[in-house]
């Protein structure tokens, strides 16, 4: 076949000895990073550059993350040059991710490169669905991205600028500006990045404060501070943030447990009461006491009673399921309200309305009737199926209407009656069958019975969700049933539990019984 394409002759204008400073930014919707780029566009036209910007959509992961780039030169003998729209690989000067992972991905990609780019990136984590929805925790590991970042990049400015914007009383977008500007990869001054912000209206001022924050966190190069572990969170309160209700079963805590368990069974007892009432968190303390009894005898001092520890965080989350009462509760406290508005930087003039959906089953009613009651109404099927198909449907509730608020308000007043209901006889009795296995275990296993005790990580949520971890729960529990006498027990304990984890269909799970049942 012949070639018969005409071809021209275009020969370079000139000598290619110069090129422009290429900058790309990923950011997530909501995060400002149209803005940033309009400020670094604007700074390199301030002065006389020529600067060119796209971007392009990223598909809804956490909101959405977009690809900013931007090029920017200044002209040569008033020739205006011709700038690309896309970053290439191995030729972008600063990479800008307002988030950890997006670095990451910025490095996969190849457009951070270590014998050109500066990478500038936000170090805390916005996680994506699926790390949200996996049944255990789906975090995904930070260390590849660390380990990434010291080879990939020539230079690199890694903070929580995040927590620096929070703090300062503005956003990311400005905190990254700042950290640019420290960077000193265009060669203009602070004053000018300053005058960019200055010509805005809506939030200057808390914009600059944020800028100079960053730019001298990027100066000092100092390593952020570490998080403060629950202990020292709890120890360090002073003594006017307690809740009144607390002091006398504090006090009792600290007589009748150990000091290395103390900070988290006053955060188990402080979350019992905030569910309840100081009543129940008295129950919360009988029952740890008996535990820690049982490890006390089974010589738990030489391992720093580990079983008492795991048992302080995880009887209280069985203590404090979700139910109706808990979910309208929550909904309708004033700090969600506040945490919204600040989340969504709510200026005076807007108002916050919120619409969530809510698909109520007949057995969240029944959960919260007395338990008398429910039986007695789930011995009449066909009243039971009438009220269900009243009752099973979605809604969309409008949360701060006053309807609405009203009617959750009064269901999350309901808390004096839930120690009658059928919902709190069935938690408890399958409670109890719980903590008869782990005491059990403990005396002939210690780590075992440990194990079984940290297995209530499978059972949370409400409704359909709280089902589904409560089956896998059961499923492990009989599985460590066939396995209990083995010096290995603990170890296939553990496996059971980070199967049921890993995938919410629970295949993984079956795979680790259907190998115990081939020798058990």
């Amino acid at each position: 076949m012949r070639d018969e394409a005409v071809r021209l002759a275009l020969p370079a204008a000139g000598d290619a000895t110069e090129r422009p400073i290429s900058i790309a930014i990923v950011a997530m919707g909501g995060q400002g990073g149209g803005v940033l780029t309009e400020w670094i566009v604007q700074l390199a036209e301030n002065h006389g550059w020529v600067a060119q910007s796209t971007s392009v959509p990223g598909v809804a992961q956490r909101t959405g993350a977009t690809i900013y780039y931007i090029e920017a030169m200044p002209p040569l003998d008033g020739r205006k040059p011709i700038l690309s729209l896309m970053p290439t690989p191995g030729d972008v000067d600063v990479v800008m991710a307002s988030e950890f992972m997006e670095a990451g991905r910025s490095i996969l990609r190849g457009i951070v490169t270590p014998d050109r780019t500066t990478l500038i990136a936000s170090n805390h984590r916005s996680l994506a669905i699926g790390e949200k929805i996996a049944p255990g925790n789906g975090i995904a590991d930070n260390g590849a991205v660390t380990g990434a970042i010291g080879v990939a990049a020539r230079n690199e400015i890694i903070f929580d600028m995040n927590a620096l914007a929070i703090e300062q009383g503005s956003v990311i977008s400005a905190a990254m500006f700042g950290a640019l500007a420290s960077a000193a990869v265009l060669p203009f001054s602070r004053e000018s990045y300053l005058d960019v912000i200055r010509a805005g209206e809506k939030g200057a001022n808390a914009s600059v404060r944020t800028f100079d924050a960053a730019f001298q966190r990027a100066q000092d190069n100092s390593a952020d501070a570490a998080v403060p572990s629950l202990s020292e969170k709890v120890e360090d309160a002073p003594p006017s943030t307690l809740d009144p209700r607390l002091a006398g079963l504090v006090a009792r805590l600290k007589q009748e447990l150990p000091q290395s368990t103390f900070a988290m069974g006053r955060a188990g007892l402080a979350k019992v009461v905030d569910f309840q009432d100081p009543a129940y968190g008295a129950e919360y303390l009988d029952s740890l006491g008996s535990l820690h009894a049982a490890d006390r005898d089974c010589g738990g001092a030489d391992r720093n009673y580990a079983f008492t520890l795991t048992a302080a965080k995880y009887l209280a989350n069985a203590m404090t399921y979700d139910d109706v009462v808990r979910v309208a509760d929550l909904k309708t406290r004033s700090g969600r309200r506040a945490r919204i508005e600040s989340e969504l930087e709510l200026s005076q003039d807007q108002v916050l309305q919120t619409t969530e959906f809510m698909h109520p089953r007949i057995e969240e009613v029944l959960g919260i009737l007395p338990a008398s009651f429910s039986r007695w109404l789930d011995a009449r099927p066909r009243l039971l199926g009438w009220l269900d198909r009243r009752i099973n449907k979605g809604r969309r509730v409008r949360t701060y209407s006053l309807p609405w608020f009203l009617a959750l308000y009064i269901v999350g007043g309901l808390r004096g009656l839930r120690r009658r209901s059928l919902r709190h006889a069935v938690e408890t009795a399958h409670r109890n069958e719980w903590l008869k296995a782990a005491t059990d275990a403990v005396r002939t296993n210690y780590q075992l019975g440990v194990e079984i005790l940290q297995c209530r990580r499978l059972v949370k949520g409400y409704s359909d969700t709280h089902s589904r971890g409560l089956s896998k729960f059961d499923k492990v529990l009989a599985a460590i049933g066939l396995v209990d006498k083995r010096d290995d027990a603990a170890d296939w304990a553990r496996r059971l539990r980070e199967a049921a984890l890993k995938d919410s269909a629970g295949k993984e799970l079956d795979g680790v019984i259907q190998t115990i049942r081939s020798f058990a």
